[in-house]
């Protein structure tokens, strides 16, 4: 029998194959060339959540150069893969960090993006949002958690 969890693994362990053969692709690195590499691209303690009526969500976000966000929070938790270019996050808890591409961060439930900026005032740069949440509601809220 195959648990929430089961199936939750599953689901980011193929949203993850996904993202790395996207960034195979864009970076000319074959499979086996990344297996030799670095290994795991991220892991992170999961929440433990009942995940009933829950359901995921993957958008692109683009950063345009220069951009500043605005502090928000979302409903549920977020994986985030920087797809290129290079991204300052500070999230409620952690340290400010600047994500390149390949990289990920996690933005535990109830806790407040406080900055989400691009790193360059001239590159672009992009990346891959899973968010994690019960069906319907808002994903994205302005202001702290």
């Amino acid at each position: 029998m195959i648990t929430r969890r089961d199936s939750l693994a599953g689901s980011i362990a193929f949203l993850c194959e996904l993202v790395v053969a996207h960034a195979q692709t864009r970076n000319g690195k074959t499979q086996q060339q990344f297996q030799r590499g670095n290994g795991a691209v991220f892991k992170h303690d999961l929440p433990n959540l009942t995940m009933e009526d829950w359901e995921v969500t993957v958008s692109y976000v683009d950063y345009p150069p220069g951009r500043v966000g605005q502090t928000h929070h979302h409903a549920g938790f977020v994986l985030a893969y920087v797809l290129e270019g290079a991204i300052i996050t500070k999230i409620s808890g952690q340290e400010e960090r600047t994500y390149r591409t390949g990289e990920m961060f996690f933005e535990p439930p109830g806790s407040t993006h406080e900055v989400s900026n691009n790193a360059s005032a001239t590159e672009p740069a992009k990346l891959l949002a899973m968010i994690f949440a019960k069906k319907g509601v808002q994903l994205t809220m302005p202001g702290p958690a």
